[in-house]
C-alpha cells in the first residue's frame, strides 16, 4: 500500500493546521497515512556559516530519511504575515542542503486553514508557487476558512469533506501509480 506522510508547517502545540491534518487523515482510503510533527525535528536557524562549521543537523538528516519513505505528502501550513511560518521555511532550507528537491518529485497536496474567511490563502498560494522548485509534484491544494466553524471536536464538516475528498482521492491515485 502506498504511503503518504502528513504534517503541518507549524511548531505550535495548539496548531489549527495540525488539527486540520488530524481531521483530514480519516478521510483517506487506499493509502497508509503517517502523521509526523515538525516539533520532533528541531533545527537551529539555517545559515551557511553554521552549516560549514557544524554540518547538517542530525534532526534534519533523520527527517529527510523519513520523507524518503513516503510516496506522497499532505502538508497544511499556517499563514504568518502572508507567507509560510519560519519553522517550515527553516526546515525546507535545511532539507534542501541535503537534496535540493526536498520532496523528490512526489505527489503533494498543500492545504492551509485559519480562523478567518480566507483560510491562509496567501501562504497557500506562495507554497503552491515555490514548492515545485523543491520537488513537490503538486496534485492539489485546499484552503479552509473559518476553522472554528468547519472543524468541530476534531471533525471536518460534511460540506468541507465533500469539497476536500476529490483532492485527497487525486493524491491517493497519484501515489498509487
Amino acid at each position: 500500500m502506498s504511503k503518504i506522510i502528513a504534517f503541518s508547517g507549524s511548531n505550535s502545540g495548539q496548531s489549527i493546521n495540525q488539527q486540520f491534518i488530524n481531521a483530514t487523515v480519516p478521510l483517506f482510503k487506499g493509502a497508509e497515512v503517517e502523521v509526523i510533527d515538525l516539533r520532533d525535528y528541531p533545527a537551529p536557524l539555517y545559515g551557511i556559516d553554521l552549516e560549514m562549521s557544524e554540518g547538517i543537523p542530525a534532526s534534519m538528516q533523520s527527517l529527510k530519511e523519513k520523507l524518503r519513505e513516503a510516496d506522497g505528502f499532505l502538508i497544511s501550513s499556517p499563514e504568518h504575515n502572508g507567507s509560510m511560518p519560519a519553522v517550515l521555511k527553516n526546515t525546507i532550507d535545511w532539507l534542501s542542503r541535503i537534496e535540493q528537491k526536498v520532496f523528490d518529485e512526489k505527489p503533494t497536496v498543500f492545504m492551509s486553514t485559519s480562523p478567518g474567511p480566507r483560510g491562509g490563502l496567501s501562504a497557500l498560494d506562495h507554497l503552491v508557487t515555490i514548492m515545485p522548485y523543491r520537488g513537490a509534484k503538486i496534485v492539489g491544494s485546499y484552503s479552509l476558512g473559518n476553522f472554528g466553524e468547519n472543524v468541530v471536536d476534531g471533525v471536518l464538516s460534511e460540506e468541507k469533506k465533500t469539497e476536500l475528498l476529490p483532492i485527497l482521492n487525486k493524491l491517493v491515485n497519484a501515489v498509487s501509480v
